[in-house]
């Protein structure tokens, strides 16, 4: 009797387990896969029916992690914005040494937001997806209202 190709096997024996096999066994045993998402349940399917074609390609995009150009520069655009929120959210506790370390930190955030914007206003595949420039002038103003407690633009 073969089990493999070249190598016979004895009936009496039980076969031998492969050390992936014992890997697996051994991390059942120590209730490593307990905790899996959807246990018990179907796995839920992903609707790719937009992407016709290229639902395939897509797909593997995105499990490996991958976005085209202009979405990889539009997360930059939000985290430089969520930067920017949290600035003058905390402008209004901010102390006169704080008040000038901001408004510094503003303006390199919203230079930097304001190329990231060009960026992506030039690779977008369509207007939909563009960006509005920041005005510094108008952020440095809305700085300055919150750090003085001013709630009301003018």
């Amino acid at each position: 009797m073969r089990d493999r190709p070249g190598r016979f096997s004895n009936p009496f024996q039980p076969p031998r387990e492969s050390l992936i096999e014992r890997q697996i066994r051994d991390a059942q045993e120590a209730g490593a896969f307990d905790d899996l998402p959807f246990q018990g349940e179907r796995l839920p399917l992903e609707d790719d029916s937009a992407a016709g074609d290229w639902a395939l390609a897509y797909r593997m995009l995105r499990n490996a992690r991958f976005a085209p150009p202009w979405i990889e520069t539009d997360k930059e655009v939000r985290a430089l914005l969520g930067q920017r929120e949290a600035i003058h959210a905390r402008a209004a506790r901010s102390s006169p040494i704080g008040r000038a370390r901001d408004r510094q930190e503003l303006t390199r955030i919203v230079c930097a937001a304001n190329a990231a914007i060009s960026r992506l206003n030039q690779e977008a595949p369509t207007e939909r997806q563009h960006r509005r420039p920041l005005d510094l002038q108008s952020e440095l103003e809305k700085l300055e209202r919150a750090q003085t407690g001013e709630d009301a633009p003018r």
